[in-house]
């Protein structure tokens, strides 16, 4: 009778967990945990390095704060899968499966709701982009995001490159006493590609030619649209990256 009851304890408690995959699980989460410890660290010096007034002025379209908040959910994702996977805790493991899961609701449902309110979703991107457009000058990481979107896609602005006279800087009224009054940052510029030398004045004055003699020197075209004809363009792509992404996610 103890044998039996001895056996029945041992196989209700007994659980095996490969190796394989124990350090597979915990040499990944591991990987990330160290990625999100840098996010967070090169986020947290970004703001720490900012003026206060211009840190202040456009916490909406700050890169350093989107980077500490990716940095912080990875960080406490990872924590999770990292030291349940080595102690083998039940707790931390299934802590680190539902945020997982909940990631992935996330992600299905963002793509859900971006596809069927498509004119609203445009709607919220031309108003951060209108944001960032407005405090350009003001966040040196702001700006050299929208300067890479810009070169990247071929663009400039949101909808056109009139849409730079909402900074005060390039303001085209006549009472703006810039330097810069009536232009568009370089990054909407023509370039050749033998071209080594990067002339960062030659969006001066562009917004006071029409469409066709901009034409010549700018790219004309908005970034709004060519960031959706991008995604239309890399749809199966992306949602080939997505199913990739929720399979070790649902697993």
């Amino acid at each position: 009778m103890a044998r039996r009851a001895a056996t029945t304890v041992i196989g209700e408690d007994f659980s095996f967990v490969s190796p394989v995959v124990k350090y597979l699980l915990f040499f990944f989460s591991m990987l990330f945990w160290g990625i999100s410890m840098v996010m967070v660290g090169v986020g947290v010096y970004a703001r720490l390095m900012k003026h206060a007034e211009a840190a202040m002025g456009c916490l909406a379209v700050d890169p350093a704060l989107l980077l500490i908040a990716a940095g912080v959910l990875m960080f406490l994702i990872t924590f999770c899968g990292c030291i349940g996977s080595l102690r083998e805790n039940i707790c931390l493991l299934q802590a680190f499966s539902i945020c997982l899961t909940l990631v992935f609701l996330l992600q299905l449902s963002a793509g859900i709701v971006g596809f069927i309110f498509s004119d609203k979703a445009r709607g919220k991107v031309s108003e951060v982009i209108d944001n960032a457009i407005v405090h350009y000058r003001d966040d040196l990481d702001l700006q050299n995001l929208i300067d890479f979107g810009q070169r990247q896609f071929n663009c400039c602005g949101g909808i056109s490159y009139k849409d730079w006279s909402q900074n005060i800087y390039f303001n085209c009224s006549s009472e703006n006493p810039s330097r810069e009054r009536c232009s568009v940052p370089y990054s909407c510029c023509l370039y050749s590609e033998d071209e080594a030398v990067v002339n960062t004045m030659c969006g001066y004055d562009m917004q006071t030619l029409d469409y066709v003699e901009a034409g010549e020197f700018i790219h004309t075209n908005g970034c709004i649209d060519k960031l959706v004809n991008w995604l239309h363009s890399n749809l199966f792509l992306l949602g080939g990256v997505a199913l990739g992404l929720a399979i070790p996610q649902v697993t």
